[in-house]
């Protein structure tokens, strides 16, 4: 096993990031400005055939510096943004970002400063950092698995990451805020020596308290047992269970595709034929709830907007308004859709920033293995992968099975069955659902480099979609 520790220049042992923040706002000559410091630092460990190989604990720092200059034509913003930056770079920071307002154009989405927030109490804190302590527990239980994994016949690959980001945002509106963002993510797979069988497990986590590799693994065996007899199958429509992770992947995406702007606009499934929007229109069959809420316990995320740049439906010129909790669809009627403060006077449709987590509520109490027992025939999967947009008019995607697709029958499973391609929209499945179980935290696979705080029950489907036959493990 090799150590890896790196620190970047610059980082807490010069300036705090408040100071830093307050040095730049105090050095501004623009109209407005706003200052954005990210502290991150994170820790990892990786293995591969029942063995750590490496593990790793990083630091650094991110200043984004954002200058708003009023014009006869309207107001204009110039965005910079650097890495590992000192005292000495704060100033020429602050020019650049002043140069980059005063040689663009009006800013389409400009709006006034967000002003009367009520500032952080902890805003001149140091910031929050992770540690490889943070795997105190789960080390020696991962070292647990491995060797139960060696004595089964298995093979155990993976990682563990845990990230911590403390970021401050000053204006020269007087906001003086600060959120700290724990995130951390665990992938597990068991394969069979000859790598013909494969099996996956995934849990999002603040501090891996609530991680049992031992548990995971033991989860991983018993499908690794159902892969011993293989089923092939054609492609067609199946009744299938969907689980959590991969309801997650999909609503996530379709989440990302709700901008008010776009759908205003007629460009995606949220469009009203003739015109607007599909707001207050039923787009679930079941009386299902999709929210965000920055509370929401063990999904905490920022209380206010952090943006370092502006689109679709995010604007450098919300940074610090407050996100509250918002339904997107409510009992199965679409309710919101995300918009800044520009975008919602362009269509009428209420403020809603976006919220970063995301959870479907509403579904029964069974667990997936109930909903299991509860199926005459049907197709049980692990997980989606490559995921891609085929037509924005309809939310059209197509993504593949991975590590594990298994056949139903008599409320049993009996073996598994060959990887798909699938051609699925998840407004349309949303529609078509007629079961949904507990919901519970889980870690969207697909976009796990980019979303992870997510709660979502496993979906039953009775026709879905699986287009074409996939030769992948």
């Amino acid at each position: 096993m090799t150590a890896q520790t790196s620190r970047t220049p610059g980082t807490p042992g010069t300036q705090q990031p408040y100071e830093i923040v307050e040095r730049a706002l105090d050095l501004s000559r623009a109209d407005g400005c706003v200052v954005i410091a990210d502290e991150h630092s994170t820790a990892n460990l990786r293995w591969a055939g029942n063995a750590l190989t490496t593990n790793g604990v990083t630091r650094g720092r991110t200043l984004t510096v954002i200058a708003t200059v009023d014009g006869a034509q309207g107001t204009a913003s110039g965005v910079v943004s650097r890495s590992a930056v000192t005292a000495d770079d704060l100033e020429p920071l602050v020019r650049a970002a002043e140069a980059a307002a005063r040689t663009a154009g009006p800013a389409e989405d400009a709006q006034p400063l967000v002003k009367g927030v009520a500032a952080s109490p902890d805003f001149t804190d140091a910031p929050a950092e992770t540690s490889s302590a943070v795997f105190a527990d789960f080390a020696p239980a991962l070292g647990e698995a491995f060797a139960a994994a060696r004595a089964g016949g298995r093979e155990l690959y993976g990682f563990a990451n845990h990230e911590l980001v403390s970021s401050y945002v000053g204006t020269s509106t007087g906001l003086r805020l600060r959120h700290d963002q724990p995130n951390g993510t665990l992938e597990l797979n068991a394969k069979s020596p000859d790598r013909t069988k494969s099996a996956w497990a995934g849990r999002a986590t603040r501090d891996f308290r609530d991680v049992d590799p031992g548990a995971l693994g033991e989860e991983l065996a018993r499908r690794l047992g159902w892969a011993e007899r293989r089923i092939e199958l054609p492609a067609g429509r199946y009744e299938t269970l969907l689980p959590p992770t991969a309801v997650a992947d999909l609503l996530i995406y379709q989440f990302w595709s709700s901008g008010a702007r776009d759908a205003a606009e007629g460009r995606t499934v949220f469009s009203k034929p003739g015109g607007g929007t599909r707001v207050g229109e039923k787009v679930a069959g079941l009386p299902l709830t999709l929210r965000g809420d920055p509370d929401e316990p063990g999904l905490e995320c920022a209380p206010f907007v952090v943006a370092r740049t502006s689109g679709d439906d995010q604007s450098v010129f919300d940074n610090g308004l407050p996100v509250v909790a918002t339904d997107w669809i409510r009992d199965g009627e679409l309710t919101r859709l995300p918009t800044s403060r520009y975008t919602a006077g362009l269509t009428g449709l209420p403020v809603a920033p976006a919220v970063g987590n995301l959870i479907l509520d509403g579904g029964g109490e069974r667990s997936l293995e109930e909903m299991v027992a509860g199926t005459e025939r049907g197709l049980l999967l692990t997980c989606l992968w490559y995921i891609r947009e085929v037509d924005p008019a309809t939310l059209l995607m197509t993504g593949l099975t991975r590590d594990g697709v298994y056949l139903v029958e008599h409320g049993e499973v009996v073996g598994e069955v060959n990887n798909f391609r699938f051609n699925e929209s998840p407004v349309d499945l949303l529609g078509r659902a007629v079961e949904a179980g507990r919901t519970g935290k889980t870690l969207p696979r697909e976009w796990s480099d980019y979303f992870t705080r997510a709660a979502m029950p496993p979906l039953r489907v009775p026709d879905f979609n699986m287009s074409s036959v996939s030769p992948g493990v």
